[in-house]
């Protein structure tokens, strides 16, 4: 299936904006492999027009024929042709309708995977500058208004003008005065229809950004229920949750009145038309212009546009919310990913990392986060991180896994730049267990085997055991116990010996650990960091660390200062030379002048 998730040139409307009629019609891909069932339900919607078109032409032949003359005998063959025609169009429409069923829902299911294997392959950066509720609100309300027009709305506008369109003709056929006032009534609807197209799709674009607000209030308000609770700051999430609700309802309320008015006098037009057609055409049956069966026929084919006239409000209304809808899926489709893999693979993976005049600064920052930073961790060796708050430590571990990625200097791995090498070979590699852990609404199996979905009962123990986590398996249904949103129903440092055993778990060549063991007791870190030794022996270790006792892990200890590492070493010789360092810890209190834990 072709995607559109590379910008093209038709993403734009020429002046920096998107259109949205381009950003929908980019969608159309998505309803190639459906081809052969959109045919049948075209056909049969083309073929349900025609015969809805001929019955009142064959009411006329029966009123105008047998009716006219008493002739019974006629009229029977005539009766029969047309309860055919009606029955025909009944079956006509339910193979139309059968026929979209699949196209519909696979519209939607395509791009919703798309979408979401998308928002996958973008870089922290992205997901650090949107909203989480505006992402939902795309994967979800979005998508639902352009399958609804897509498969249902841009079927019915085109069968309604088609019908118009056959209709007036015929009509103009029968007795062209009162058909060109039907074609005329049709001038007021085309020009209020442009005006509303251009002031409805403003507002509907307002309406659902203001929806994605207020889901990510929703969702927020959720996940820190806890916090939310122990401040006791109820009242005011509720004013905030209030005040964006209020704002949805003006806005809301506003598309409503502009549609009511648009529909209203769509209701109107065709009514109008109707009644000057009965008093016009009663008038001409009179001075014997017109025959009985013509006008019937006549009246009825107008009657059969009052329907499409009058939908085309809610048609074009629901086209409108989908060219705003797909706007802003396109929206996050065209986001090229900052951050993509190369060709290259590590073959026999030790585990050597270098950083080589690294340096990071945010976009549009006034101070980079780091700058040239030189470090060596080879093979096998643990190195611990050390620094004040704001140093720099967390962004140069997210430099390994390629999280985010330099902006100047670089990253290597067995000697390969990291932005050389695939995203799948590297995070193979690299492991990182992160200070806040996330865990996700699945099992406690799901998340520890999250990387490694074909780890064996043994291996996935083994990993509980050096993370010190077997209290899982006093869990109502052990391993197979579903957690609940962010792992809310562990404690803060169950939650990080689940994400350690998650790291561990795959026997990485490179462990980066970010400040893992912080909610950790003196007596289960003591215990976690005996398993840790033997991991690491095994593995390269970045270690972020705050404790005496976490860096003791360590062969080696980098201080950082102002995003550069200003000391190497180990850590006795630190602790004795550097007093910068020393103070550094000197809040722990098992720290030993000697360099060893009490």
């Amino acid at each position: 299936m072709d995607s559109p998730q590379e910008p093209g040139p038709d993403a734009s409307d020429g002046t920096g904006h998107r259109s949205p009629w381009r950003s929908l019609w980019r969608l159309r891909s998505y309803l190639r492999p459906y081809v052969p069932s959109l045919v049948v339900s075209w056909i049969a919607a083309l073929l349900g027009i025609a015969a809805g078109t001929v019955i009142p032409l064959v009411s006329k032949e029966i009123i105008d024929g047998p009716v006219a003359h008493g002739d019974l005998g006629g009229l029977v063959p005539l009766g029969l042709l047309a309860l055919g025609l009606g029955v025909a169009e009944a079956v006509l429409t339910f193979v139309r309708r059968w026929s979209q069923a699949g196209p519909v829902l696979g519209l939607e299911t395509a791009i919703r995977d798309d979408l979401y294997r998308h928002l996958q392959r973008l870089p922290m950066s992205f997901h650090d500058g949107w909203q989480s509720g505006q992402l939902l609100s795309r994967a979800t309300t979005d998508l639902s208004a352009i399958r609804r027009f897509l498969g249902f709305g841009m079927l019915f506008l085109i069968m309604n003008i088609l019908q118009l369109t056959a209709v007036t003709v015929v009509l103009l056929r029968m007795y062209w005065p009162l058909g060109l006032l039907v074609a005329v009534s049709a001038v007021p609807v085309v020009i209020l229809s442009l005006r509303f197209e251009r002031r409805y799709i403003v507002i509907s674009r307002q309406v659902q950004d203001q929806q994605g607000d207020l889901a990510t209030l929703v969702e927020e308000s959720a996940v820190g229920i806890r916090t939310v609770k122990a401040f006791g700051r109820r009242e005011h999430v509720f004013a905030n949750f209030a005040a964006a609700a209020r704002d949805i309802r003006r806005t809301s309320l506003a598309k409503v009145r502009l549609a009511s008015r648009f529909f209203t006098f769509l209701e109107v037009v065709p009514n109008v038309t109707l009644a000057l057609i009965l008093l016009l055409g009663a008038i001409a049956v009179g001075a014997g212009a017109l025959t009985l069966g013509t006008l019937v026929a006549f009246t009825t084919l107008v009657l059969q546009l009052v329907w499409p006239v009058a939908s085309l409000g809610y048609i074009l209304a629901m086209g409108q919310e989908a060219m705003t809808s797909a706007d802003r899926v396109v929206e996050v489709l065209d986001t090229v990913p900052a951050i993509s893999g190369g060709p290259g693979v590590i073959e026999r993976p030790r585990g050597h990392v270098r950083f080589e005049g690294v340096g990071f600064r945010f976009p549009g920052a006034d101070r980079p986060v780091l700058r040239d930073v030189w470090l060596e961790v080879r093979p096998g060796e643990t190195v611990a991180l050390v620094g004040a708050t704001g140093s720099g430590k967390t962004t140069l571990t997210a430099l390994v896994p390629r999280l985010i990625d330099v902006t100047s200097g670089r990253v290597t791995v067995d000697g390969h730049d990291v932005r050389d090498l695939s995203l799948t070979s590297l995070r193979s590699v690299v492991a990182t267990a992160f200070e806040e852990p996330t865990l996700f609404s699945m099992s406690v199996r799901e998340n520890v085997t999250l990387g490694h979905g074909h780890a064996a009962e043994e291996e996935i123990r083994q990993a509980l055991e050096i993370a010190q986590a077997t209290f899982v398996y006093d869990l109502p249904w052990g391993l197979d116990t579903r957690i609940g949103e962010q792992g809310m129903s562990l404690s803060g440092g169950q939650r990080q010996r689940l994400a350690l055993a998650r790291a561990v778990l795959g026997r990485p060549r490179v462990l980066v650990l970010d400040d893992t063991l912080s909610a950790l007791d003196v007596e289960t870190e003591a215990l976690v960091e005996e398993a840790l030794r033997r991991v690491l022996a095994e593995a390269t270790g970045i270690v972020v660390a705050h404790r005496a006792s976490t860096v003791l892990l360590a062969d080696r200890v980098a201080l950082l200062r102002d995003g550069t590492v200003t000391h190497i070493g180990r850590h006795g010789d630190l602790l004795s030379a550097v007093p910068e360092y020393r103070e550094l810890l000197a809040q722990d209190a098992d720290l030993d002048p000697e360099g060893s834990m009490r």
